[in-house]
């Protein structure tokens, strides 16, 4: 069997897979906002929001109505479409780089630690953009009346507590993200390879709906192996955006205490109601993602 040739992107290309990646995870997030409210306010106050995922989504909207549940929207699709665009098209360039870097034979016999590099590098640089606007996200939802949406939310904090105060959160959603990334990509490749696997006909020879399916189907067993393992950090993040740090205590100093504050039990804390909304949001993310780069007409990527 002949090696596959390396296809060589243009600054365009991967620009279109910038716009894919941002297209795909503000649109799937921005959807899963009501959710999210839901997520965080069970992490934040476990002991108020104790009725489930349904008992909780009711108990917002009998006390703050209907409207509680877009809370934070704003800052949602906004940072998670930046985070899409990094990560996405992050992901095709450091996955390129390592197959051009390591030989097309040598990538293929350890394929998952190019999968698993390529998709920390790209998340590592998604997080920065992801931080300030994730910040502002949980101090709205967490706080409904800190401020009247996105610019308020984002002036306030830049004013009252500086720059700063944005990536109080940073060592988390690094904690968070990267493995959920990892996860996310890993076993997205290696389900669809599975199940593409099953299937008689060449892959590129398959309609666009059994693709679709495809890609659904991996993105769901990928999100949902992507929360389990991103969930204690998840919930330490909407912590440490609430707690403001003692005097002279370090951001590892805080997280330390949160999380024997928590213990393993507090660590997962919403866990059924992230699953459904990780699951289903990057099984979507997959589905725009590769229906995007048809569209775009963006080359395909090597399969390893």
């Amino acid at each position: 069997m002949s090696t596959p040739v390396i296809p060589q992107f243009t600054i365009g290309d991967y620009a279109s897979f910038a716009l894919a990646g941002a297209m795909g995870c503000g649109v799937t997030h921005g959807a899963m906002t009501p959710i999210d409210v839901v997520k965080t306010r069970i992490q934040l106050e476990p002991t108020v929001y104790n009725k489930g995922m349904i008992g909780s989504f009711r108990q917002v909207v009998a006390s703050e109505g209907a409207g509680a549940l877009l809370t934070g929207l704003g800052p949602t699709i906004l940072g998670y479409s930046l985070q899409g665009a990094f990560k996405f098209g992050g992901y095709e360039l450091f996955k390129k780089t390592f197959i051009e870097q390591l030989g097309y034979d040598t990538a293929k016999a350890y394929k998952n630690g190019v999968f698993i590099g390529s998709a920390a590098l790209a998340e590592f640089f998604a997080d920065i953009a992801l931080c300030p606007l994730e910040a502002t996200r949980i101090r709205l939802v967490s706080q409904p009346t800190f401020a009247n949406g996105l610019v308020g939310g984002f002036s306030r904090i830049l004013k009252e507590e500086g720059v700063g105060s944005f990536y109080n959160g940073f060592t988390p959603i690094l904690f968070k993200q990267i493995p959920y990334n990892i996860a996310k990509f890993l076993v997205y490749e290696r389900a669809a390879e599975a199940i593409y696997g099953t299937i008689s006909t060449p892959k590129k020879d398959l309609s666009n709906t059994t693709v679709t399916v495809v890609n659904l189907g991996s993105g769901i067993i990928a999100g949902c192996a992507a929360a389990f393992v991103s969930q204690p950090a998840d919930t330490l993040l909407s912590k440490v955006n609430k707690t403001k740090k003692a005097p002279g205590q370090s951001t590892v100093g805080l997280l330390i205490q949160l999380a024997k504050q928590l213990g393993v039990t507090g660590s997962f804390a919403g866990l059924p109601t992230r699953l459904i909304m990780v699951g289903t949001l990057t099984s979507l993310q997959f589905t725009i993602y590769g229906s995007l780069k048809k569209t775009l007409n963006c080359p395909p990527a090597v399969d390893l």
